[in-house]
């Protein structure tokens, strides 16, 4: 089986507006919501952005896909 090949990839989601995404993070803000997926690469070559719930934000914010 070739590695490289499979369509389905996983890939992670980040939350957009946790603190770590931002300039001069604080203690405040305890951590970074992440989620782990599965796209298409053949359907979706570009980056992945879902709505998800971030439970440091506690609200349903914008998660976007990060490289690994």
């Amino acid at each position: 089986m070739a590695k490289g090949k499979d369509v389905r990839v996983r890939v992670i989601l980040e939350c957009t507006s946790c603190g770590r995404n931002e300039k001069g993070a604080t203690k405040e803000v305890p951590g970074v919501s992440r989620y782990v997926t599965q796209k298409n690469r053949h359907n979706t070559p570009g980056r992945l952005e879902l709505k998800k719930f971030c439970r440091y934000c506690n609200k349903h914010t914008s998660h976007v896909e990060v490289k690994k």
